[in-house]
């Protein structure tokens, strides 16, 4: 199965021979490259809706792998039972969900499975639940495909923690062929603010005290960035 470099890069992550369940599988792709490619033994295609589960149901169908892909009608990990995989895969959902789903099964990290996510959004929320969960970030991949930009992290139990918010907002463990897209992104993100606070301070009048507000808010982050940008490029120049 051909999967988009996004999926790939997902399933990739997952280590070998493990049984994985693929939370909000949608079509099921992953789950099907997974074991098709026999990284995995078995997985377990799970969706809250219905629709997504009838398509993954007819792709698995085709692919004649229904003896080896389950399929489950879940609202997140509430229907996945202790021990009966090995990774959990949370994909193509906002942060604040993925924290939300995690924080529900608490037991599953207790019980000590690896955890393949890749947030939408907020990857700083991620970061900081995973440590809250007594989990540790061994790897994350940061990639570019048409257009956007995806960040793929690989968790498993261990304590741990950041000493920067800067890694909490852009990764610390960034896998040494990504850095160049990292750094390209968090470029393009200094420019977005700088053009903005410019933005701001263009004309005559005064700032209010919403916009000075905005543009300290602007200038942090931009710190961080650079911040990020540094230890970035300090750990390519030890690395070549």
């Amino acid at each position: 199965m051909l999967l988009s470099k996004r999926m790939r890069t997902i399933a990739h992550a997952v280590t070998p021979g493990k049984r994985a369940a693929d939370i909000g599988t949608d079509h099921a792709f992953v789950p099907i490259y997974l074991v098709e490619s026999g990284r995995c033994p078995y997985a377990i295609a799970m969706d809250v809706n219905p629709g997504p589960l009838e398509r993954a149901a007819a792709h698995i169908q085709e692919s004649g792998l229904e003896e080896k892909i389950s399929l489950r009608l879940s609202d997140g990990m509430r229907r996945l039972r202790q021990g009966e995989v090995d990774t959990v895969i949370l994909s193509g959902m906002g942060g604040d969900l993925i924290c939300r789903i995690l924080r529900e099964r608490a037991d599953l990290m207790e019980a000590g499975i690896e955890l393949i996510l890749q947030p939408q959004s907020e990857w700083f929320k991620v970061r900081h639940t995973l440590h809250d969960l007594g989990y540790s970030i061994v790897m994350e991949w940061f990639i570019q495909e048409e257009g956007k930009y995806y960040v793929v992290i690989k968790s498993v139990p261990g304590m741990q923690s950041f000493s920067l918010e800067s890694e909490y907002l852009y990764g610390q463990a960034v896998e040494e062929e990504c850095r160049p897209v990292l750094e390209e992104y968090l470029e393009r993100e200094r420019k977005k603010r700088e053009e903005i606070i410019r933005r701001i301070g263009s004309g005559s009048r005064k700032k209010t005290p919403l916009q000075e507000r905005r543009v300290e808010e602007l200038e942090y982050e931009i710190r961080q960035i650079d911040e990020k940008l540094d230890q970035s490029r300090t750990i390519s120049r030890v690395m070549s």
